[in-house]
């Protein structure tokens, strides 16, 4: 009995996918459950699992954009399982046992241009090039695409491949510079980026953005998180970062600004009695925003948990449409990469966006006297639309407040002077 395997949907707005890569070949036995392929869409990507046991027959290629419910392989549920690997396994094996003359040449030839490569490399880098898996697999263990032989299609170097490849011993390359071949390459875009590329297009093009900036004295924090991380790690189990603080810091400010945690709806300005931030993380698939929900009602200890486990499923993609779809307002962290300052694009529908970046020791003038003191840059881009600017220079000072004086952030946004006195 032939089953027809069908891409399911992502979610509601999404229509079409795009298959990123083939993780079995065809004609293997797959097992129901295992992962068999791995899809694009406009907003994340997704594995797709078998849902029965038998021989697989591939009908769409990798690259191909198919609409959700089409069918995309093949499974022949009659077939039995070998005794052992899968029949493409197996065929391998029998192409083992039995080799050509002409191979052990071959070999050699490849084993020679690994130690010089020229403009003419091996045929695994000229005809394909690795998947994003593989690569990253690669630029972890500092192997090059001539080291490794390709079984995808069109010689296209699999996350398989290299572990094979590393199983079976191989040396990583030597560090060097640009190899001078002067060869080019082509790869297509995938259907997140060029969901990315339109959506900051549109955002210049349709909103009024502007960008204001601020510093921040980053003394009170690091000196608070150096004299608790220990304790906080051993009792929450996860570290403490300056990501939670600014996240309640914002969350805060969004109930004194409401206008920043709004949106446009037609002739309407949508407003939310809730906080849900997005954290901008990168991933080997481009940037990705997943969602902290009501961030407002979080401890900082539940927004460093929140966050590092959206940061993982990130890293391994494996966030689903759900945990990204949505948010009020985005924090994005450039710092991380060693940013000093910046202009952050607004994340539609959203009206604003606030950048982070690296924290530098500069001189400040305190009380009069100048100071060495660990300075951070920080940058709301809005949309001036329905954000004025007193608004939004008035978010980055509540901001600032906060960060520069902690405990404000339990009081929402007021020392505890300030609310003895009801001020």
């Amino acid at each position: 009995m032939a089953f027809e395997l069908k891409v399911p949907s992502p979610g509601e707005s999404i229509s079409e996918v795009e298959i990123a890569q083939w993780l079995v070949s065809d004609g293997d036995y797959v097992e129901k459950d295992q992962v068999i392929c791995e899809v694009d869409s406009d907003k994340a990507t997704l594995e797709l699992p078998s849902e029965a046991s038998g021989v697989i027959k591939l009908i769409a290629e990798e690259g191909q954009t198919v609409a959700v419910g089409e069918v995309v392989a093949e499974i022949d549920t009659d077939a039995e399982a070998p005794a052992g690997k899968s029949s493409g396994g197996a065929k391998k094996e029998e192409s083992a046992k039995a080799p050509d003359p002409m191979p052990a040449k071959e070999e050699k030839k490849t084993e020679e241009k690994k130690e010089a490569p020229s403009a003419n490399q091996d045929k695994s880098y000229a005809t394909g090039h690795p998947s994003a898996a593989a690569k990253k697999l690669m630029d972890e263990n500092n192997i090059s695409s001539g080291q490794i032989s390709g079984t995808g299609k069109d010689g296209r170097i699999t996350k398989q491949d290299v572990v094979a490849a590393m199983a079976a011993g191989i040396n990583a390359a030597p560090v060097q510079g640009w190899g001078g071949s002067r060869d080019q390459r082509r790869e297509k875009m995938s259907m997140l980026r060029r969901k990315i590329a339109e959506r900051l297009v549109s955002v210049k093009n349709e909103t009024a953005m502007l960008t204001t900036f601020n510093e921040i004295d980053m003394s009170p924090v690091m000196e608070l998180r150096k004299k608790y991380k220990d304790q906080f790690r051993e009792h929450h189990d996860v570290n403490l970062g300056f990501m939670s603080f600014f996240t309640k810091a914002v969350t805060e400010a969004l109930n004194h600004f409401p206008a920043v945690n709004a949106q446009i709806d037609g002739k309407e300005i949508l407003f939310h009695d809730y906080a849900d931030i997005g954290i901008a993380v990168s991933s080997p698939k481009g940037l990705m925003v997943p969602i902290l929900r009501n961030a407002e009602q979080m401890s900082l200890a539940d927004i460093e948990k929140e966050i590092k486990r959206l940061a993982i499923k990130a890293r391994d993609g494996k966030l689903s449409v759900d945990e990204m779809t949505g948010g009020t307002f985005t924090i994005t962290n450039g710092g991380v990469f060693g940013s000093m300052m910046s202009t952050p694009i607004i994340n539609p529908p959203q009206v604003a966006i606030l950048g982070m970046h690296n924290i530098v020791e500069r001189p400040v003038a305190i009380n009069g006297k100048v100071e060495i003191r660990p300075m951070m840059y920080v940058a709301l881009s809005y949309d001036h639309r329905i954000i004025d600017g007193k608004e939004s220079v008035g978010f980055l000072v509540k901001i600032k407040e906060m960060i520069e004086n902690p405990v404000k952030i339990v009081f929402g946004g007021k020392a505890p002077e300030e609310i003895l006195l009801n001020l």
